[in-house]
């Protein structure tokens, strides 16, 4: 059950109309790293999480505030195309569709489709997609995912900072900023504590080690030019596992042999086999 405050989180105010800054906006709105894909991927973590009611409401409450941040943004993107003059854009898509691709104006979708509203799309137009968000009922997974969200979404939202001059519109990208800030910091600590509480750091943590191929399992292979990975903590000493040493392999060579597979059957009509010699 929810309850919607009518209140924005932050303020969502703007000094002037910019259509093109609203387009650009889209990005941290419905884009792969946009809120829209944070909120629903926490929700439907917190949807599936089982048996442990800390995780499910820290899950919960943070899936929640992002529903505001998703209000915040749509209105923040309403007031940058209120007062648009739109029929200049209009006119300069009608006359010259190359030219006015060229302008890189408004998106005129924010005009025809959604009468100066905010739309679940990134910013070049693409619709949102449920296939961003990850949900896998292994919370040490998905956390780790939550924390490749959060900093994603942080890293667009600085460089859209950094994009306009407006000091309404930076001020209510500083409290997104902010609150991406506080989001990272406590996936981390919940990491951190899903680690220690298992002892080992691979996923899955519950998976019997002597099912997998124990040998290789710490290997790094040199499969490329150059030998400058080698100087990484990735190539020697403990893994951060507690479980194995890292070994660098210079030279790696195969495990198997050339594969061989059987003709297909005639009625499927693939490339013949050649002779044979």
């Amino acid at each position: 059950m929810f309850f919607h405050v009518k209140e924005l989180q932050y303020e969502a105010k703007v000094s002037r109309p910019d259509p093109v800054y609203a387009k650009k906006l889209q990005e941290v709105l419905g884009g792969q790293w946009g809120e829209i894909s944070v909120m629903m991927q926490y929700m439907f973590q917190g949807f599936n999480c089982r048996g442990n009611k800390k995780y499910r409401d820290l899950l919960m409450d943070i899936g929640t505030e992002e529903i505001a941040h998703v209000e915040l943004l749509a209105t923040l993107i309403a007031r940058l195309l209120d007062n648009t003059p739109i029929d200049v854009q209009e006119q300069a898509y009608q006359s010259d569709p190359a030219l006015a691709a060229i302008m890189g104006g408004m998106n005129p979708q924010h005009a025809i489709v959604s009468g100066l509203g905010a739309m679940p799309t990134d910013s070049v137009g693409n619709r949102w997609s449920a296939d961003y968000i990850i949900s896998s009922g292994n919370l040490l997974a998905d956390f780790r995912a939550n924390v490749t969200a959060e900093s994603q979404g942080r890293l667009q939202v600085a460089r859209l900072y950094q994009m306009t001059d407006d000091p309404l519109v930076k001020d209510s990208l500083s409290f997104l900023l902010a609150r991406d800030t506080a989001h990272q910091n406590q996936w981390i600590e919940a990491i951190r504590e899903l680690e220690a509480q298992a002892q080992d750091v691979v996923v899955p943590t519950n998976f019997p080690r002597e099912c997998e191929k124990q040998e290789v399992a710490y290997d790094l292979y040199n499969t490329s030019q150059g030998q400058a990975d080698a100087n990484g903590p990735w190539a020697q000493g403990v893994a951060p596992d507690g479980r194995g040493q890292f070994r660098y392999i210079a030279q790696p060579v195969p495990y198997a042999g050339i594969p061989k597979l059987q003709p297909a059957p005639a009625n499927l009509f693939n490339t013949p086999p050649l002779p044979s010699k």
